[in-house]
C-alpha cells in the first residue's frame, strides 16, 4: 500500500464506457461530470456484484455529489471487464467510472494485489490535483473506515 506523499502511480485504463481514463485526467477533473478539479478519491475493490463491493460502490455513490461539490473526482479500479463495469454501473447507478484494469498493472502499482496477485484488496487513496496521494486506507471489509477517509478528504477540500 502507498503512503501520502508519495506520487501516485500514472495509469491509462478503460472505463465501463470503454473510454480510456488516465490519472491526470481524473484528478484534474477534465471530463468529469460536475468540474471536479481539487483531486481524486481513488478505490480499488474485488470483485463487481459482490455484496462488500456492492455497499462499497453505493456508499461512494450516495456522497458523489458532496464529493464533486468539493472539487473531488471518484473512481472506482478492479480486474472486472469493461461489459461486468459497464453492467454493475448500470445496475446501481453509479455516476463515476468504474475502471477495467484486467491485467492488474494500476492494482499492483498501488499494492492492492494480494495473495500472489489472485485478488485485490480494498484500498481508498485520496490523490491531489498534483498528484500526490494525501490519505490513504486498507481496512478490507470495514466500510465505516473508508467512508471515515471520505469524510475526511471532504472537510480538507471545503
Amino acid at each position: 500500500m502507498l503512503t501520502p506523499g508519495t506520487p501516485a502511480p500514472d495509469f491509462s485504463l478503460p472505463d465501463q464506457t470503454g473510454a480510456l481514463r488516465s490519472l491526470a485526467e481524473l484528478r484534474t477533473g477534465r471530463g468529469a461530470p460536475g468540474g471536479a478539479g481539487r483531486g481524486l478519491v481513488l478505490y480499488f475493490y474485488p470483485a463487481d456484484f459482490t455484496p462488500v463491493c456492492t455497499k462499497e460502490a453505493c456508499m461512494f455513490r450516495d456522497v458523489y455529489s458532496q464529493l464533486a461539490d468539493a472539487g473531488l473526482s471518484v473512481a472506482g479500479i478492479s480486474p472486472q471487464s469493461v461489459e461486468s463495469h459497464a453492467k454493475f454501473a448500470a445496475k446501481h447507478a453509479l455516476p463515476y467510472p468504474l475502471l477495467a484494469d484486467t491485467q492488474g498493472q494500476a492494482i499492483r502499482a498501488y499494492g492492492a494485489s494480494a495473495l500472489f496477485g489472485l485478488f485485490t484488496r480494498r484500498l481508498t487513496y485520496v490523490v491531489d490535483a498534483s498528484g500526490v496521494i494525501t490519505a490513504s486506507i486498507n481496512a478490507a471489509l470495514d466500510l465505516s473506515k473508508h467512508r471515515a477517509l471520505i469524510d475526511r478528504a471532504l472537510a480538507g477540500a471545503r
